[in-house]
C-alpha cells in the first residue's frame, strides 16, 4: 500500500466519522439542482411560485434559506468550539444543521441558545447518542436528533405523509439516509419542474447549500413547523 493511498484511506475515515459524530450524511450524486427564484418572482408561461405559507414569519424563513444558496460552503462535520450565543463555524464551512440554523438566525431565532437553554432544562429528553453527560453548547444544535427533539418539544410537529401537499413553505423536514446517517432541510415555495404540487427543498448534502427536488428521496423521520419561541405550539 503506497503512502499515497494511506493518506487518501484515512482522510476518507476521518470524514465519516465525523459524519457520524455530528448526526447528519452527505451525497456525492443524486437530484439536480434548480436555480434558485426570488419568493415574488413569477415565470411566465409557466407554474408560480407558491408566494405564501401563511405565515409571515415562515416566508421570511423560506427567503433566507433561498439566500443561502448563493452561498459557497464545503462540506465539514468537525467539532468547533463556538462563541455563545450566537455562535457558528467559519462561513465557508458546515453541514446540513448549519444551513438550517443560518436561515432561522436570519430571521431572528438562535437555534444554538434556544437548543441549548431547553437542554439544560431538561437534559434527559434529548437523544443519549453520545454519551453525554450535560449540554454542549458548540454542538448539541449541530445534531439532527436534537433538533428533531427540540422541535417536537416545541410543539412544532407536522405528520409525516407522503402526500407533497402536506409539506408547505418554511417547514423543516429531517430524513434517515441509512446506516447511521440523518439529514435535515427546508422546503422552500418553488415547485418541482417535473411535479409542481411538490416543493424544492434547501439543504446541504456535500455540496454547499442547494436548492432541490429531494422530499421524497429518503426516508422522512420528522416534519416540523416552528415560527420560533414566541409562536411555540402553533404551527
Amino acid at each position: 500500500m503506497t503512502a499515497r493511498f494511506e493518506l487518501i484511506l484515512v482522510s476518507f475515515c476521518v470524514s465519516a466519522l465525523l459524519c457520524v459524530m455530528n448526526g447528519c450524511g452527505t451525497r456525492t450524486t443524486g437530484a439536480s439542482q434548480t436555480k434558485p427564484t426570488p419568493i415574488a418572482q413569477t415565470q411566465q408561461g409557466g407554474p408560480s411560485p407558491r408566494a405564501s405559507s401563511g405565515s409571515p414569519f415562515l416566508d421570511k424563513l423560506v427567503e433566507a434559506a433561498i439566500e443561502r444558496t448563493t452561498h459557497q460552503v464545503r462540506y465539514d462535520a468537525a467539532y468547533v468550539v463556538l462563541p455563545y450565543p450566537g455562535g457558528d463555524v467559519p462561513a465557508e464551512t458546515g453541514v446540513c444543521t448549519d444551513e438550517v440554523i443560518r436561515a432561522y438566525r436570519a430571521v431572528g431565532v438562535d437555534l444554538q441558545k434556544e437548543v441549548h437553554e431547553d437542554m439544560a432544562r431538561d437534559f434527559a429528553a434529548y437523544p443519549r447518542t453520545w454519551r453525554l453527560r450535560k449540554p454542549d453548547a458548540n454542538i448539541d444544535h449541530r445534531r439532527v436528533p436534537n433538533l428533531m427533539a427540540f422541535f417536537e418539544r416545541q410543539g412544532a410537529s407536522v405528520p409525516v405523509t407522503q402526500e407533497a401537499k402536506d409539506y408547505r413553505p418554511g417547514d423543516v423536514v429531517t430524513w434517515d439516509l441509512g446506516g447511521t446517517m440523518t439529514h435535515i432541510g427546508i422546503v422552500v415555495n418553488m415547485p418541482s419542474p417535473s411535479d409542481e404540487r411538490r416543493l424544492l427543498i434547501v439543504h446541504n448534502i456535500g455540496a454547499g447549500p442547494q436548492m432541490e427536488d429531494v422530499l421524497f428521496n429518503w426516508k422522512i423521520t420528522g416534519h416540523y413547523r416552528y415560527a420560533g419561541p414566541e409562536n411555540k405550539g402553533r404551527p
